[in-house]
């Protein structure tokens, strides 16, 4: 069972950047697509951005567009998350996914899920 191991999470001023990485447990895992979610105390799951893990296309939730960017490592199996100009509204636990037939905005078709991290953006 591949595992998803998130990092890079943490405590950050508005305005500030975070990188988030999320690393897959077996270097010979090939998703079809892999993903950020995040959730906010008292609010559902929110897409925050996908990428097509052998084309590279990206897609992003409307409150992270142009703040954010996903990329990719594909020999370390490992994503990235660049977050900069960070909001308050940007505190939330983020999930690393993965899904290994199609891409999707619903949390619910994801195969993989990570722990989580905690991003928390206060001054």
């Amino acid at each position: 069972q591949v595992q998803l191991v998130e990092s890079g999470g943490g405590l950050v001023q508005p305005g500030d950047s975070l990188r988030l990485s999320c690393a897959a447990s077996e270097r010979t895992f090939s998703p079809y697509a892999m993903g950020w979610f995040r959730q906010a105390p008292g609010k559902e799951r929110e897409f925050v951005s996908a990428i097509i893990w052998s084309g590279g296309e990206t897609y992003y939730g409307d409150d992270v567009k142009g703040r954010f960017a996903t990329s990719r490592d594909n020999a370390k199996s490992t994503m990235y998350l660049q977050m900069d100009s960070l909001k308050p509204e940007d505190t939330a636990v983020y999930y690393c996914v993965a899904a290994l037939t199609y891409f999707s905005f619903s949390p619910h078709h994801y195969n993989y899920w990570g722990q989580g991290t905690q991003v928390t953006v206060s001054s």
